[in-house]
């Protein structure tokens, strides 16, 4: 009988390279599952679903580190009980956990735990980096895609020019119409 080796990977910003995990996930699984983009802090993870879905008994459930599958250490916990359960393997190649042994399943907790340590120790960083940005007085975020004058010229155009649609306007300004509604109706 055959049983399959199934890799997953997720990405936590569509700007995170997988290629490396790719790679290693390639050598040694059937097939490698993506989900691109996702955070950790999010509840749900589609592929992820999929892929668990997919594993029959006595199959293997491949990542490159635990932190790429799971952040929160109670999600690590409780998914390792469930492939436990379902008769399914889990390893992670850069962690050598045999989870069928105490030690093993400890080292996997620790891991998990120190995995939730550093999200949340970097999400504190970032957020006093963000709150001393602001101290110093830096805007924050996305730059605007308008200037007052710009808002003021669009209005103009949609107010006096009967010809003349959101959509068109929007063109001319070289950004999607809703961006245009959105700052108009800010304006308002």
């Amino acid at each position: 009988m055959w049983y399959e080796k199934l890799g997953y990977i997720r990405t936590s910003t569509d700007k995170q390279l997988a290629a490396r995990q790719v790679n290693q996930l390639q050598e040694f699984c059937d097939e490698v599952f993506i989900e691109d983009g996702v955070s950790s802090v999010k509840k749900k993870y589609p592929v992820y679903d999929a892929v668990i879905g997919q594993l029959q008994p006595n199959d293997t459930f491949v990542v490159s580190s635990l932190d790429r599958a799971f952040r929160p250490t109670i999600d690590a916990l409780t998914e390792l009980e469930k492939l436990n359960q379902n008769n399914i393997r889990f390893v992670s190649l850069s962690q050598n956990f045999d989870i069928t042994t105490p030690d093993g399943k400890f080292l996997y907790t620790l891991a998990a735990a120190l995995a939730t340590w550093e999200r949340e120790i970097l999400s504190r960083r970032t957020k006093e980096g963000l709150e001393a940005a602001k101290r110093r007085g830096k805007t924050l975020g996305r730059p605007k895609k308008f200037s007052k004058a710009d808002i003021e010229e669009a209005r103009r155009i949609l107010e006096s020019d009967f010809y003349s649609s959101i959509v068109r306007v929007a063109e001319s300004f070289s950004v999607h119409e809703k961006t245009l509604e959105r700052v108009l109706d800010d304006m308002e």
